[in-house]
């Protein structure tokens, strides 16, 4: 068949297609339908004919269905960049320019190593003779080889969602594959969107939906999943925060062997002065400052390669006899404890492998990939080998021993060269931390901040001000609480060991449910890498009493933030779900709803993707009218970086076409921008309300052409066609609704347009005018005015409830719940046409 030449398997492996391709999905055995329902309780006459949300234990299979025509698809806000694949266009030259760019967005934090890394291995094991050297050496060039290289470049960025990169695009890709988000607001509607991608079937397919099965069969694995994305999470903010301390520092320390006379005090406060002016140009973004500053890492990349090779020639090659790895083994026999304590100054030549992975969404995989391998590496190894040099000759100038293996002549430059490396390292990081923030944000899971877009082309490119402003305040404390830099390097080892230990762990995740790739393959990354980073986490955890508990204390405490705006999330949104209007009280309101209708539009917002939210009835109470036409608008996030503009909203209609009852979701991915005022998003709307209940009525009547067929041929099985934009024919296969409705008991709540409104024998408007006469009656609403009813819906703990839980809810969460950005603040809504009116839920 044709269709079938459109997957393609290559050694077995899978395949991704598009949305618009066959595709093969997973279905209950008792679906046979595609409707996504609302109030399954209160239909029986559809219960055999719709999709079961709840029904989590209904035994599922892997179908092969036809092209997907969601007729809801409307045009939404043109975003610049919104596209997949943002990069894949550009041609060499621009390929070329960005690989030069991620060197001052994503290189800095690694290339500043140089300036620690020996320093503090030596503090911890003193050197007794050159052959520690050698030994100290080959470690780094075998961790920096192992770490960034091996599992980072070449494994790791390729775990990325649609381009972006850092825990939580892991942990959405999870979601995606897998129900095991804690938020029960999932729809079946969200698979059908491109981006998900779901693939065709192989041999490594059973063992992945064992893995499904297991991972959201057991709320242990979720809460587990969940705390292991969290704690890899507060980890990269602690990393924010320690990596401007030490890099800094490290750079202009250097002053201490240029000039005598310089203290640490005198260090410490030009070093404090650094970081204000740091984290003040972070707002101009990354696009513009990474053109400034890319000419001036790779200027600095250059004096490590040049300084190295200078050395090299000046005191010998003997170093390089530590490429081979039983120099490593001899440094262990020879120093024991020592050499095991020194693991955790030697994790610090690896530091931003994480940065990496977390600022891919600024650039392509190939750019970061290439960078890394044809200049980072290179000249990051003939730094380190030239260092070693000159320690053979020198070995108790280990504490500076970048800057006192400067050549005299060139002292100055490479000092100057070296701070702004330190500065631009500290951008990596905080960069990195933004995006890390904006994810979680979106999956729930971090209170909503402002966000600021930098760059009209890139939308990953982002400035949170107040994330900015309170990693500054720490880092200051940092470097004033901590006396030397072997103190900030090993709370610096321990924010970077976390945080790569959590990535090994949710890549091999990845490995088995996505990439479906050979087990011992996966075994084997996860043996090795894991037993690597937590040998090396022991060595630092060893030396915590020096003063780097701090960052740990750091990291406990964002971790339960975040656990306790998830939490509280959870337990709100399961009590809206509990709380939600039934549809036999709209039914007994009628479609006055039991009040006054007034001309005009009400948008009321909730989190609610299914039902009559309970905010609603608080609305009916209170107010002495309500509008002649309702939107209940739900915002809702999904497990991906983008979802295209052509298939963001999904209509539905409330009751019948009396209520003037609409439901509309709007789907943002992770990644996506909203900046439209909320004139735009007002016209957007109604064009979009519009185009859906134009499609609607073109349904009704191809089923009432379907019935007449029927009729005349018992033989022909009612199917439901629609017409596509291009005009073309499609039939879906599932049979007319209308087949099977009771029209003794009208459905009250009528399914998306793709999901088919029965046609009811009784019915005698004629269909145009019918249709005419509903796109009138909003065209007048609208011009009466759109009001946004805001139902501020709250939670407290019961007076039953164990203390623990009252004090998380009552204070934790209401704290971090009042000082949050409200979801209505990117529109940019006037006050006069906002309506709110509070409600309080007991859990």
């Amino acid at each position: 068949m044709a269709e079938e030449s459109l997957i393609e398997r290559e050694n077995g492996g899978l395949v991704a297609m598009d949305s618009s391709e066959s595709r093969w999905v997973f279905q209950n055995d008792d679906d046979d339908s595609d409707v996504d329902d609302d109030d399954n309780d209160d239909l029986p006459a559809r219960m055999s004919l719709v999709d079961s949300e709840e029904d989590e234990n209904a035994e599922t299979k892997l179908i092969r269905t036809g092209p997907r025509i969601d007729s809801f698809d409307v045009e939404a806000l043109e975003i610049p960049g919104a596209h997949r694949n943002e990069y894949e266009d550009f041609t060499m030259g621009r390929k070329i320019i960005l690989a030069f760019q991620t060197l001052g967005v994503v290189y800095g934090d690694v290339g500043t190593s140089p300036l620690y890394t020996f320093s503090v291995m030596f503090n911890k094991s003193p050197i007794k003779d050159k052959e520690d050297i050698l030994g100290a050496l080959s470690l780094v060039l075998y961790v920096l080889i192992l770490i960034p290289l091996i599992k980072y470049v070449l494994v790791v960025l390729w775990a990325n969602d649609d381009g972006e990169g850092g825990t939580f695009a892991l942990y959405s890709l999870i979601c995606r594959h897998a129900k095991v988000s804690l938020l029960p607001n999932q729809l079946p509607s969200d698979t059908r969107i491109s981006s998900f991608r779901l693939k065709v079937p192989s041999a490594e397919l059973e063992r992945s939906l064992k893995i499904k099965e297991h991972l959201e069969s057991s709320i242990t694995l979720k809460k587990l999943l969940l705390m292991l994305v969290l704690a890899g999470t507060s980890m990269i903010i602690a990393d924010g925060v320690v990596t401007p301390a030490m890099s800094v520092m490290s750079a202009v320390g250097g002053l201490k062997v240029g000039i005598d006379a310089v203290e640490q005090d005198q260090v410490m406060m030009i070093s404090v002065a650094c970081l204000i002016i740091l984290f003040s140009v972070q707002k101009f973004g990354t696009s513009k400052v990474g053109l400034v500053i890319g000419p001036a890492l790779f200027i600095w990349f250059c004096s490590l390669g040049g300084i190295g090779i200078y050395n090299l020639v000046k005191y010998g090659y003997t170093v390089l006899n530590a490429f081979n790895p039983v120099h490593i083994y001899f440094y262990f026999e020879r120093n024991s404890t020592q050499a095991w304590l020194s693991l955790g100054g030697c994790i610090l030549c690896a530091t931003g492998s994480e940065a990496m992975f977390a600022d891919l969404c600024y650039f392509s995989v190939r750019s970061i990939q290439l960078t890394f391998v044809f200049l980072v590496l290179p000249c990051l190894m003939l730094g380190y080998l030239g260092q070693a040099a000159y320690l053979m000759e020198n070995p108790s100038n280990y504490d500076q021993v970048f800057f006192s293996s400067v050549p005299s002549g060139v002292f100055w430059p490479v000092f100057f060269i070296a701070n702004i490396a330190a500065l631009i390292a500290s951008r990596t990081m905080t960069t990195a931390t933004f995006s890390c923030i904006k994810q979680s944000t979106a999956l729930g899971c971090f209170p909503r901040l402002k966000i600021v877009h930098t760059s009209r082309k890139f939308m990953g490119q982002i400035y949170i001000p107040v994330i900015n402003w309170f990693l500054l305040v720490f880092c200051l404390v940092f470097v004033c609480t901590f006396a030397s830099n072997n103190e900030i390097g090993n709370a610096y080892g321990i924010a970077e060991l976390g945080v790569m230990m959590m990535t090994t762990i949710l890549v091999t995740i990845v490995m088995l449910l996505i990439w479906q790739i050979n087990i011992i393959i996966v075994l084997s990354f996860l043996v090795f890498f894991l037993g690597l980073e937590l040998t090396i986490f022991s060595s630092v955890l060893w030396s915590v009493g020096d003063g780097s508990w701090i960052i740990l204390v750091f990291a406990v405490v964002l971790f339960f933030i975040m656990y306790v705006w998830n939490y509280g999330s959870k337990l709100k949104y399961e009590t809206e779900v509990k709380k939600k209007l039934s549809t036999e009280l709209m039914r007994q309101l009628g479609c006055n709803l039991g009040t006054v209708r007034a001309p005009g539009i009400g948008l009321l917002y909730n989190e609610l993707v299914k039902g009559v939210p309970a905010i609603f009835g608080h609305f009916l109470t209170t107010l002495p009218a309500i509008h002649s036409m309702i939107i209940f608008v739900c915002i809702k996030y999904v497990p991906v970086p983008v979802v295209p503009q052509g298939e963001r909203f999904l209509f539905r209609r409330v009751g019948g076409k009396s209520y003037h009852i609409f439901r509309c979701i709007a789907r943002y991915g992770y990644k996506d921008v909203r900046k439209e005022n909320h004139q735009t998003f007002e016209q957007l709307l109604i064009e979009s309300l519009e185009k859906f209940i134009r499609r609607e009525a073109q349904e009704r009547q191809l089923e009432s052409d379907g019935d007449e067929d029927t009729e005349s041929d018992d033989e022909i099985n009612s199917s439901r066609l629609l017409i596509a934009p291009n005009g073309s024919v499609y039939s879906l296969g599932v049979p007319l609704l209308a087949d099977f409705t009771c029209p003794e008991k009208p459905i009250f709540e009528a399914s998306t347009s793709a999901e088919v409104v029965p046609f009811l024998p009784g019915e005698t408007l004629d269909q145009e005018q019918s249709l005419e006469r509903e796109l009138s009656f909003i065209r007048k609403a609208k011009e009466s005015g759109v009001v946004y009813l805001l139902g501020h819906g709250d939670i407290r703990a019961r007076k039953d409830s164990w203390f623990i839980k009252k004090l998380i809810i009552n204070y934790f969460y209401a704290f971090l719940r009042k000082n949050c950005r409200r979801g209505i603040a990117n529109l940019s809504v006037p006050h006069s046409n906002l309506m709110q009116v509070g409600m309080t839920y007991m859990v």
